[in-house]
């Protein structure tokens, strides 16, 4: 079974998918990353964030991962340029200590928003290994994957 991808045309060029026939619909996307902290910067937690002489690193964090999920068409070449209605960035600590980034995108669209919260997530990730790489470069940004999608032609949902 041969699957089709949309960016190539019949001959197997680059091309922007043409959305002008899809149906607005409300998108949604979460994806998400995780990072894992040596014990050394996990000493240097309070209260659940780690403050640095830069700031809160997970603050931070957030407000880079909003802002590159709304540059997204400009970063990926073949995404359109979405002018998203929300993008909301949570960080929290699991319990093997490891930072869980979760962006969820939203937009009232013709086309999704999964590749806006992939860039969020990953963005946010890359901050935060930014923001403590002083303390150690034995950060790891493990994994960063789609959770959940809904509005398109299929919705997904990572159990």
């Amino acid at each position: 079974m041969s699957e089709v991808l949309s960016h190539l045309d019949k001959n197997g060029r680059a091309m922007m998918v043409d959305v002008s026939e899809k149906t607005v619909t409300k998108r949604t996307a979460t994806a998400r990353s995780i990072v894992s902290l040596p014990d050394e910067v996990l000493a240097k937690l309070v209260d659940g964030d780690l403050q640095t002489k830069k700031g809160s690193v997970f603050q931070i964090a957030i407000i880079a991962g909003i802002m590159a999920a709304k540059k997204t068409g400009d970063l990926i070449p073949l995404c359109h340029p979405l002018g998203l209605d929300n993008c909301n960035i949570a960080i929290n600590l699991n319990k093997d200590n490891e930072v869980i980034i979760d962006c969820t995108a939203s937009i009232i669209a013709k086309t999704g928003v999964e590749m806006e919260a992939l860039v969020g997530a990953s963005m946010a990730a890359l901050t935060v290994y930014d923001m403590c790489k002083a303390l150690s470069h034995d950060i790891i940004i493990k994994e960063t994957k789609l959770i959940a999608k809904t509005g398109g032609k299929r919705d997904f949902n990572r159990a």
